[in-house]
């Protein structure tokens, strides 16, 4: 019998995605799941970007030209210059989700044993590109009790040995909606500057930041011209998860050139997506007004509800939407099964994500859970009211 090969056995699991199966049985059961697991954003998609789609007198459905549309380039210039990030549309290449870009900044920039840093916890999927590729994830642990903040400089520098690469960031973090500051960037900058390392910066959430704060953006730091690599996806920003269109922004050439041959390997990014991205940029400067503010409500009360649970720690996240939280389980993963599998409460329960699997180092997270603010405030006081109820019953 044939067997499959290293790297699919290396391969990790999705942390947010594993607990389906157990979802699904529940649901046939009868029971309702208010899925707090991924974030995927229950405001509705702008009809007018949707619109611009179903317009659309397309005769042909044609592959698009492998760096994008080059109509749609034009215009994310003018959506990252309103952002304080100068590039041309030679310096962007439109991707198939964010996934996509982050694929092409490994695959560009490192060589199977080479080495990523990246704070941890971090998006999964940055494991799992890396371990596709070859590439060894060396992370360096952040902390709920100081909210995720990102490590001193001195635990990078020991870090970095002769196979170091890059640096990877997710600002506003995800899964842990920390907020990235200016003096947090700086020390970034000089380690980069210092060991000749890329920068990647996922930026997927740069519209959700919290409390008046402001997102910096890695392509605005001076000095990192050719170490800066911008990740980006109109999924969260535009509650168009389903469009599978990103973007990868740099303004190094050599790496533009290397990504291109991946974007040509691939033939083209969608083209009814880039139809609907181009037509975002033009949504009114107030749109993120209402978006912002209800995000805003719910992570107040989501958090709110979390810290007034006995045994539970979860910080106020600056950013994204998402909040980690600490509970009062050995294991996070064998709860939120049993959560799925034998318990209910009100004919309801909560579907979270493990933490675990936010984190390269063994035993990490453990008693921790990633928890998605993208439901209505009546369905997550009602997933609260079930989290409440099942830890004051849960037999370790």
């Amino acid at each position: 019998m044939p067997v499959i090969s290293h790297r699919g056995a290396q391969m990790p699991p999705s942390p947010i995605r594993k607990l389906v199966p157990y979802a699904d049985a529940a649901k046939k059961r009868g029971t309702k799941v208010y899925h707090l697991n991924i974030g995927q954003p229950d405001i509705e998609t702008p009809k007018a970007i949707l619109d611009a789609v179903r317009h659309t007198d397309m005769k042909v459905l044609e592959y698009s030209p492998s760096p994008g549309f080059e109509s749609y380039r034009k215009k994310l210039v003018t959506y990252y210059q309103r952002n304080n990030i100068d590039v041309t549309s030679n310096q962007i290449i439109v991707t198939t989700g964010g996934s996509e870009a982050i694929m092409f900044a490994i695959m560009s920039c490192l060589d199977p044993g080479d080495e990523i840093i990246i704070p941890e916890p971090f998006y999964a999927n940055y494991n799992g590109f890396s371990t596709s590729s070859g590439v060894k994830v060396v992370p360096i642990p952040s902390g709920i009790e100081n909210g995720f903040a990102l490590p001193a400089i001195e635990e990078f520098e020991k870090a970095v040995t002769v196979r170091t690469k890059a640096i990877m960031i997710c600002n506003p973090n995800n899964p842990t909606g920390y907020l990235y500051s200016m003096d947090e960037l700086n020390v970034l900058r000089e380690i980069c500057l210092k060991h000749d390392l890329f920068l990647f910066s996922d930026e997927a959430y740069r519209e959700f930041c919290y409390d008046g704060a402001k997102h910096i953006s890695a392509l605005s730091l001076p000095g990192l011209e050719e170490h800066a690599i911008l990740l980006d996806t109109i999924s969260k920003r535009y509650s168009a998860c389903g469009g599978r269109i990103g973007a990868f922004v740099t303004r190094n050439q050599g790496v533009l050139d290397a990504a291109m041959k991946f974007a040509q390997a691939r033939l083209s990014p969608p083209s009814f997506a880039q139809i609907l991205g181009e037509a975002a940029v033009d949504l009114p400067a107030n749109y993120f007004d209402e978006v912002h503010a209800e995000y805003t409500s719910r992570r107040d009360l989501l958090v709110s509800r979390l810290q007034k649970m006995e045994g539970v720690t979860c910080p106020l996240p600056g950013g994204a939407f998402y909040a980690m939280a600490k509970l009062p389980v050995q294991d996070s993963e064998k709860f939120c099964q049993w959560l799925l599998e034998e318990f209910s409460h009100n004919g309801a329960t909560v579907m979270m994500a493990p933490a675990a699997g936010f984190y390269a180092t063994a035993g990490k997270g453990k008693d921790e859970v990633r928890l998605a603010y993208v439901l209505n405030k009546n369905d997550i006081n009602a997933a609260m009211d079930c989290l409440e109820a099942a830890l004051k019953v849960y037999k370790q």
